[in-house]
């Protein structure tokens, strides 16, 4: 059995009772020096960590400046942080961290005619690209990251992205700042407007030739400080707006930015060429430059890990994309790109669904790199390295070959028209000779990017990774400037103290050695991660994906961060919890934490993440593993007794479901149910089915009446939800199986389950009795398939059944059987012909089928239906008993409005409403009065009555 884990280290210091009380007196926005805002922040997408003492959201610049004035006097250190993507440990500190992103979001003008914006710092890149569209305007760099990253983390860091070929790196699109040093001071800084603080002016006139000789010339040279931009022959003069950019937060903290747009092309096509290996792609990728394309992207085949039809033969692809006033002129650049190409093969995308599902594989890079294809973690560490163009070639074979002397793997991609690699290493950095080995490793691959002219970061900026080597790339005498000019600037070394001038050592502050040794003793297998809970939950590398504000097509990760807009519900804040309590210096009491417990008690379980998540983080199993230990041996709420063992209480109300249905409806008793329950008061108490399912087919079949398990037979899946509350699916289910294939449905036995609701409410002991009994009485052939119409419930026999029970091989097997209603027709009836129906759909994909099923068998035969349209992504919110639970209206609500409820309510008359979820299908009737249908009943509603059954399936209880 598991034992409860143990904290390995002590608690961490805390923030002075003074100084926390003259911060709050002198400040408007909320500060939080408790465990889980401490443990939230102690890590960005990097390999570091460091405990801060506290996070404050200033509400404007007074704030930020009252701030700096507080934490200077008492000497607090202080990290500006916006999307915490940062990928060298820059957006972590061990002072006091200002999270820009809660109130600072605003875009403050969009001037067209000028075409710049005004923006805070915490405004999120694609809203501000999303206000200069109506313009026919961009911003133009574009990480990867462009859903959540802020502009004031891109001037931090002076970012890039994909499409700086054409339009150039931040600080080439920044006009102006507004800034506030440490002690409260504010500063405007404009081109040709001077320096900045005292002093600058005289140290720059004083080391004209160390800053004209000293900088490499190359487009993405991120490393160190600009400091050549205020050189006087500078174009327009000394541009100090150049020279900030970059400085990670370690010279003041950005109130307003004025920055360029511009003009974005009406159309655009994308040359995808193939290429034999990487070096060949990156020496043909200058070639292309003077082209004028707006990017030249390029990744090596070891990335891809899943086929994609869309590209083109070869071992590795550049994409080029290209643009135009019209469709035709952007197709015309693409191609003459593909001839002038001298690739392997080629093709042109226009499509934008197509365009888009190949920028996916590559903007998901930062997080699918970090597993190697046999599943190995990988790291960041030398992340984003640029040489010259024209030496790319070159230097990714030298540094392959440097990979292979180590006895290391990476997988190279990036911005080959830049020359800028991003790179993820599968270094060992739990050990102490794993960590050694990234160190020798670190040193040798700087000097060898150093002679090939290179720059030691070409996007992501230095942080903790790199800047102990700037030396390398600098020499001492430019770098012991660089030290001068942070003094100058943040004379008490306040503002992000351990980054770019005197910085930490890059093998120190590891995340990964605050976690346990050993295994910590867990319930499920996690079979991806060798059985090892801290290797799962370590799986998350910050990239932030569950960040974004709006789900895109299908997904549906996070829809608790969409609806609270709190770090703490989001994916990545989860798993940083679970990664602080496994440390135990923040967060002191193991499996009994209070802190992670709340944050997870928002997830809905929709296990959205274990698909949308670039790393599969799986928050709904981590979900279920923590809920197991932390109730272990103490009272649970009352929604778990009630719902999470939802299954027992319907089969013993059966006999009673007419008197218990006739009470439900009298409100004085539903509200004392309710309350005994833990069932939300907004909630209304679903209708008992007077028959159910198995109840009806045993008497459809015969009393006695005994079917052999042969290939003649459909074993459909009675789950709790149509056997006791929807039952017309399975009704309606028995008659399209067996008109479409002429084979007969069997009772199915009594007493199976797939134990969701025990897993989802954490009874992991009652699940796997559950799931031993279903794998005792359930009589499957090898190799037969078993058709499941509940969405949830298919999923839990897909994954947490094998996880749960990874010694029993009838598990494995069960799983492996395990078909959805479509998925079977289109295995087993493919010549069926289906009705047509001819009249658009809306709806709900559930999110569990998108996370683990997939709905392409859906999709086809929806197609086939003639059912047009498409259903929404996202999560209900329902999700199973989480929009019952006393406490999660709100969220569940909002979680509907999201897409679901807009999308029906947007439906034109005659739309058929389609959610095979029990639980979308409950959600659409309580908040909208609308009746949805499994596909199931839809087909069979539309078989013509001479067909096996008889007429259309009773839509009654």
């Amino acid at each position: 059995m598991a034992e409860q884990h143990r904290p390995h280290t002590g608690p961490s210091p805390a923030a002075s009772p003074a100084f926390v009380a003259a911060l709050r007196s002198a400040v408007r926005g909320a500060s939080d020096f408790g465990s889980a805002a401490r443990a939230l922040t102690t890590m960005d997408a990097s390999n570091y960590r460091r405990v801060p003492l506290g996070v404050l959201a200033p509400r404007d610049a007074d704030d930020i400046a009252a701030a700096l004035t507080v934490c200077r006097e008492y000497g607090v250190p202080v990290v500006p942080r916006g999307g915490g993507t940062s990928i060298a440990g820059q957006a972590t500190g061990t002072g006091l961290v200002l999270d820009l992103t809660r109130h600072l979001r605003t875009i403050l003008d969009v001037d067209p005619a000028a075409r710049t914006a005004v923006v805070q710092p915490g405004v999120i890149l694609d809203d501000l690209r999303a206000a200069a569209a109506p313009h026919g305007l961009t911003f133009g760099p574009d990480p990867s990251t462009h859903s959540r990253c802020t502009l004031g983390g891109m001037i931090g860091n002076n970012s890039c992205g994909a499409h700086s070929v054409a339009w150039g790196t931040t600080a080439d699109n920044v006009r102006g700042l507004s800034v506030v040093r440490y002690g409260g001071q504010a500063l405007r800084l404009e081109r040709g407007s001077g320096a900045g603080p005292a002093g600058v002016d005289a140290v720059v006139a004083g080391h004209l030739a160390l800053l004209r000789t000293g900088y490499p010339d190359l487009p993405r040279r991120i490393s160190g400080y600009a400091l050549d931009a205020l050189l006087p022959e500078h174009p327009g003069g000394p541009d100090p707006v150049r020279a900030f950019c970059g400085s990670e937060g370690t010279l003041g903290v950005v109130t307003e930015a004025t920055v360029r747009l511009v003009e974005a092309p009406r159309a655009r096509a994308l040359a995808v060429l193939g290429y034999a290996d990487e070096s060949a792609a990156a020496e043909a990728a200058p070639g292309l430059l003077p082209y004028g394309p707006l990017t030249v992207e390029g990744m090596a085949a070891d990335l891809v890990r899943e086929p994609a039809g869309l590209l083109p033969r070869g071992a590795a692809w550049l994409f080029v994309e290209t643009g135009g006033a019209t469709a035709a002129e952007a197709r015309a650049h693409a191609e003459r790109v593909l001839r002038a190409a001298d690739a392997v093969d080629g093709a042109v995308v226009t499509d934008p669904a197509g365009q888009r599902a190949l920028w996916r594989i590559r903007e998901d890079a930062a997080g699918t790199a970090t597993r190697m294809p046999d599943g190995s973690e990988a790291w960041p560490g030398w992340e984003d390295c640029a040489v010259p163009p024209a030496r790319l070639g070159a230097y990714l074979r030298d540094f392959r070959a440097l990979l292979a002397e180590h006895g290391l793997r990476g997988t190279p991609y990036g911005h080959f028209g830049d020359g800028c690699i991003h790179v993820r290493i599968d270094f060992d950095l739990t050990t102490d000779a794993g960590v050694a080995r990234f160190r020798r490793f670190s040193e040798e691959t700087a000097d060898l990017v150093v002679a090939h002219g290179g720059s030691l970061s070409g996007e992501h900026g230095d942080g903790q990774a790199r800047a102990e080597l700037l030396p390398r790339m600098y020499g001492d005498e430019l770098v012991a400037l660089f030290g001068r000019f942070k003094d100058l600037w943040d004379p008490d070394g306040g503002l992000n103290p351990g980054m770019l001038a005197r910085p930490d050592r890059l093998d120190a502050n590891l995340r990964f050695s605050v976690l346990p040794k050993r295994p910590v003793d867990v319930e499920f297998g996690y079979p991806q991660d060798g059985g090892d809970f801290a290797g799962a939950v370590r799986r998350c590398v910050g990239v932030a994906k569950c960040r974004t504000q709006e789900a895109s097509g299908a997904g549906v990760m996070c829809p608790s961060f969409r609806a609270t807009g709190e770090e703490a519900h989001s994916t990545r804040g989860r798993a940083r919890l679970l990664h602080e309590m496994l440390a135990g210096e923040v967060i002191t009491d193991g499996w009994r934490s209070t802190e992670v417990r709340d944050a997870l008690d928002l997830c809905l379980s929709c296990k959205g993440c274990r698909s949308d998540c670039p790393v599969g983080v799986d928050m709904a199993t981590y979900k279920a593993e923590f809920l197991h230990h932390h109730y272990r041996g103490r009272l649970r709420p009352a929604a778990h007794y009630a719902m999470g063992r939802l299954p027992q209480w319907l089969r013993l109300a059966r006999p009673f479901a007419r008197p218990l249905n006739a009470l439900a409806r009298l409100r004085p008793l539903a509200a004392l149910a309710k309350r005994l329950a833990g069932i939300a008061p907004e909630r209304t108490i679903p209708v008992l089915a007077t028959e159910t399912y198995s109840r009806w087919l045993r008497a459809r079949r015969g009393t006695g009446t005994h079917i052999p398990s042969t290939d003649r037979v459909v074993h459909l899946w009675a789950d709790t939800f149509t056997e006791h509350l929807s039952p017309q699916a399975g009704r309606a289910a028995v008659r399209v199986l067996e008109e479409a294939t002429g084979r007969t449905v069997p009772p199915p036995p009594r007493g199976v389950c797939c134990g969701l609701t025990y897993v989802s409410t954490g009874q992991l002991d009652a699940a796997r009795r559950v799931m031993r009994r279903t794998l005792d009485r359930l009589d499957l052939l090898p190799g037969q398939p078993l058709v499941v119409l509940e969405p949830s419930c298919a999923a839990t026999l897909r994954t947490d059944l094998p996880e749960l029970l990874p010694d029993d091989p009838r598990a494995a097997e069960l799983a492996s059987a395990v078909r959805t209603f479509a998925q079977y027709l289109q295995e087993y009836a493919p010549d069926w012909t289906p009705p047509r129906l001819d009249r658009p759909a809306a709806g709900q994909t559930h999110c569990h089928q998108h996370a683990v099923l997939g709905d392409a068998a859906e999709r086809r035969l929806r197609e086939r239906l003639g059912l047009t349209g498409e259903l929404s992504g996202g999560c209900c919110g329902l999700a199973g008993n989480f929009g019952f639970e006393k406490g999660h209206w709100e969220v569940s609500v909002a979680c509907a409005e999201e897409r679901l409820l807009p999308a029906v309510r947007a439906a034109e008359p005659g739309t058929e409403l389609l959610a095979d979820g029990f639980s979308c299908r409950t959600q659409l009737d309580q908040l909208a009065g609308r009746r949805a249908r499994h596909l199931a009943e839809v087909i069979a509603e539309a078989l013509p009555e001479s067909a096996p059954g008889g007429g259309a399936p009773d839509p009654g209880r």
